[in-house]
C-alpha cells in the first residue's frame, strides 16, 4: 500500500478512537484528504482533516487536530504537528521514501507490474464493428481505451482475454454483398438499381474494382443470386483484413475474433431452447418472445421471427452465454453510448439462464468531436463521409491519437485538438510525456560520455531538494495507481499519472544538474532518473503509446 494511503488509514483509525473513548462526540468522519505541502520543511503530507470534521464534531478543529495527533499510530511516521487553525502537518521517517525508492529500483523493468492474482478470467470485448465498412474516429477511441483496459488489467495481475465479435451473419452482411454487386455492375458499365439499404462508402467501389482487376467480368454471366453470394465473402474476407490492418497499425490486437455464424450453428438454438425451459419464452403472432419485463425491461422482446429467423437479440443472448460457458468470471463489453436500453434486456438473458448479470459490465462510449483551427471537422476530405481511423493516424500519428482518447473516461464526451495533437511543444501532454523519456535518454548518453556509471548502491539519502523528493514519492505510487485504475477500468488515470510524473521530471531537470555536481550526488541523481524513465516507460506500455529515445 502507498504511503498515503497507508497515513490516510492512519488519521482515520486514530479519529475513530477517539470517538470510541469520547474524546469526540459520535459523528461520520469526513474523507482524509491529503496534500504535499509547498516546502519541505512543512512535513512531508498535510491535512485539513480537523478543519473539515469541526462542523461534524461540534469541536474547535485544534481540538480535534490534538486527537488525531496524540493517537495516530503508523511506522513509518515520524511526528506531526499542528499548524494555524488545525492543519496537520506529517513528518516520515528518513529512510522511508528512500527505502521505497530502493526497493523499486530493484524491480528493475517488471516494477508496475503486479503478482498475479486468483481470480476467474476477464473477458474484454471491444470495437466488434460491423465488417461493412472503413473503421471511425469513435470506433478508434474505443480501440484505445479497449487495449489499454487490457494492458492495465494485465500488468495489475489479473488473467485477461481481449476478443472482437465479428458481426458476419444478418442483413447488414447481405447489404454488403448486395451493394459491391451493384458497384461491380456499375464499374462494368451494366445498368443496375442501387439497393436500397446498400452501403455508399468510396470503401465499396474500392472492393468492386478490386475483384473486376483480379476477375474481369467473370461474374457477369452468372445467375445474379449466385453472383452476390460470391461477393457476400470475398466483400467479407476484404473488410474483415482491412480492420485487422487498421487496428494493427493502431496497436490493437486481440486474441480471439469470434464469428456470429459459429452462434447459428446451433448455440442460438440452445439458448432459446434453455429460456423457454426456464419459463421465460412464450408464443405469440408466430414469433417467440423473452419475458424480458419480469427482469425491468420495459416491453418483452422478440427471440425467434414469425419466419422462424432468430433476432440480433437471440444472438447477443447465445454469445453472453457462450462466454460464461468458455470459464470466464467477469465480463467487460465496450458499447457506443446509444446502447444503453440494451443493458437491461442482456443483463435480463442472463439472470434467466442462471448466471449473475452484475459479472457483466458494460462501459459506455461518448462520441468524439474533431477540431482544427477552432472549427468543428464532421467529413472527411477524402470520402466526405465520417473521418476514418486511417485518416486521423495519418494526420496526426498513432502515439498522439491513442493518448489523447485515452485522456478522458470512456463516458465523458471528447473534444479532440488535430492542431494541438500535431504540436512539437509542452502544450501537447502525450510529446510532454515522450519528451520526458527522450530527455532522460540523452542524460545517460551524457553520463556515459562523462564517465558516470549507472549504479545501483548509491547513496539514496543525498537526494534531499524538494523536486527530487517529490519525484521519489511519485514513482513511489506507482503500483498503487496501477491496482486502482485496474479496479476502476480507468486507463486515463495511467494516461494522468505519465503527465504528472513527467512534470516532476522537468521540474527535476530545472533545478537539479547531475553532470558536474558531486560523484555521489550526480550517482544517486542518474538512479533516480532512471528509474523515473522506467516508469514513464511502463506507463506509456500501458497505453499503447511509444517510448522513444530520441525527439
Amino acid at each position: 500500500m502507498e504511503i498515503k494511503d497507508k497515513l490516510a488509514e492512519a488519521i482515520a483509525a486514530a479519529a475513530t478512537s477517539a470517538i470510541e473513548s469520547g474524546a469526540l462526540p459520535e459523528a461520520a468522519l469526513p474523507k482524509v484528504e491529503l496534500s504535499v505541502p509547498p516546502k519541505k520543511e512543512m512535513g512531508d503530507f498535510a491535512t485539513n482533516f480537523a478543519m473539515q470534521g469541526a462542523r461534524a464534531f461540534h469541536k474547535n478543529p485544534r481540538q480535534i487536530a490534538n486527537e488525531i495527533v496524540s493517537r495516530i499510530e503508523l511506522a513509518e511516521l515520524d511526528h506531526a504537528d499542528i499548524a494555524g487553525p488545525g492543519f496537520i502537518n506529517f513528518y516520515l521517517k528518513g529512510d522511508v521514501l528512500y527505502d521505497a525508492l530502493a526497493a523499486a529500483m530493484a524491480a528493475g523493468d517488471e516494477y508496475g507490474n503486479l503478482p498475479k492474482k486468483d481470480v476467474p478470467p476477464i473477458m474484454v470485448e471491444y470495437v466488434s464493428a460491423n465488417p461493412t465498412g472503413l473503421l471511425h474516429v469513435g470506433h478508434g477511441r474505443g480501440a484505445a481505451m479497449g487495449s489499454a483496459l487490457v494492458n492495465l488489467l494485465r500488468v495489475a495481475g489479473y488473467p485477461v482475454t481481449s476478443e472482437y465479435y465479428i458481426n458476419d451473419a444478418g442483413n447488414q452482411i447481405d447489404h454488403l454483398a448486395e451493394s459491391v454487386n451493384a458497384r461491380y455492375l456499375e464499374l462494368l458499365g451494366k445498368p443496375c438499381d442501387f439497393p436500397e439499404d446498400g452501403y455508399k462508402g468510396a470503401d465499396i467501389i474500392e472492393t468492386a474494382r478490386h475483384i473486376i482487376d483480379r476477375d474481369g467480368d467473370k461474374y457477369l454471366a452468372m445467375d445474379e443470386k449466385e453472383r452476390v453470394k460470391i461477393f457476400k465473402e470475398i466483400a467479407l474476407k476484404e473488410k474483415l483484413q482491412n480492420l485487422k490492418d487498421d487496428l494493427a497499425a493502431f496497436h490493437v490486437t486481440f486474441d480471439n475474433w469470434f464469428s456470429e455464424r459459429t452462434l447459428h450453428q446451433g448455440k442460438v438454438k440452445e439458448a432459446v431452447e434453455e429460456l423457454r425451459k426456464n419459463g421465460v419464452i412464450y408464443e405469440k403472432d408466430g414469433a417467440l418472445w423473452f419475458r424480458t419485463t419480469d427482469y425491468g425491461d420495459d416491453k418483452d422482446r422478440v427471440v425467434v421471427r414469425d419466419n422462424g429467423e432468430p433476432t440480433y437479440f437471440a444472438a447477443d443472448i447465445a454469445y453472453h452465454r457462450d462466454k460464461f460457458e468458455r470459464g470466464f468470471g467477469t465480463l467487460i463489453n465496450i458499447w457506443g453510448a446509444d446502447h444503453h436500453g440494451y443493458v437491461c434486456r442482456v443483463k435480463a438473458s442472463l439472470k434467466a439462464l442462471g448466471y449473475n448479470p452484475d459479472n457483466l459490465t458494460i462501459l459506455f462510449l461518448q462520441m468524439v468531436s474533431l477540431y482544427r483551427g477552432g472549427e468543428l471537422v464532421k467529413m472527411s476530405k477524402r470520402t466526405g463521409e465520417a473521418v476514418t481511423l486511417e485518416e486521423l493516424m495519418d494526420d496526426v500519428g498513432v502515439d498522439a491519437a491513442r493518448y489523447f482518447f485515452e485522456m478522458r473516461s470512456l463516458d465523458s464526451q471528447l473534444d479532440f485538438d488535430l492542431d494541438l495533437a500535431k504540436k512539437e511543444s509542452s502544450e501537447n501532454p502525450v510529446y510532454y510525456i515522450q519528451y520526458a523519456h527522450a530527455r532522460i535518454a540523452s542524460i545517460r548518453r551524457q553520463a556515459k560520455e562523462n564517465g558516470l556509471e549507472e549504479k545501483s548502491d548509491v547513496k539514496l539519502t543525498l537526494l534531499t531538494d524538494e523536486s527530487e523528493v517529490e519525484l521519489i514519492k511519485k514513482i513511489e505510487s506507482y503500483p498503487e495507481e496501477i491496482e486502482r485504475a485496474a479496479k476502476d477500468y480507468a486507463p486515463q488515470r495511467i494516461a494522468r499519472f505519465a503527465h504528472e510524473t513527467a512534470g516532476l521530471f522537468h521540474s527535476f531537470y530545472t533545478k537539479c544538474r547531475i553532470i558536474g555536481v558531486d560523484k555521489e550526488l550526480a550517482e544517486a541523481r542518474l538512479a533516480l532518473v532512471i528509474k523515473a524513465q522506467q516508469v514513464i516507460r511502463h506507463a506509456l506500455g500501458v497505453l499503447g503509446v511509444s517510448a522513444p529515445e530520441k525527439m
